[in-house]
């Protein structure tokens, strides 16, 4: 099964993430090892960072004609800072993994399975 894994930054990490701060080094260092041990075991199937909203654009599709509209997003309520794909056998085996995550600044994630081939499966 796979998942998208978001993650989504609050508090301190929040500020930081849109004043377009690099992470510091030492929360590089545990989140690389991180990733390694998600490589190691075959879970990891991609993963990226985002840059702040204010490089973001959004089409909205509410009215008559998409309307283009350029970040920052300051009415944003939940912001995704990056995500991971992975690859397990249950979302159990995925969120026993992300209780090592190092994420020391507030942040939290959400785990969405995607859907699958066999999940159309009968539908004409």
């Amino acid at each position: 099964m796979r998942f998208l894994v978001l993650v989504k930054p609050s508090g301190d990490a929040l500020a930081r993430y849109e004043a377009g701060a690099m992470p510091k080094e030492g929360d590089l260092d545990a989140m690389g090892a991180f990733n390694q041990t998600l490589i190691n075991d075959g879970m990891l199937l991609d993963l990226g960072g985002l840059k702040p909203t204010s490089k973001s654009t959004r089409i909205d599709y509410s009215g008559a004609k998409p309307r283009i509209i350029d970040g920052p997003f300051a009415e944003t309520k939940e912001l995704v800072a990056g995500f991971w794909l992975l690859e397990g056998r249950s979302k159990e085996e995925i969120v026993e993994r992300l209780l090592r995550c190092p994420f020391p600044h507030g942040e939290s994630v959400e785990i969405r399975p995607l859907f699958a081939d066999e999940d159309f499966e009968g539908i004409a």
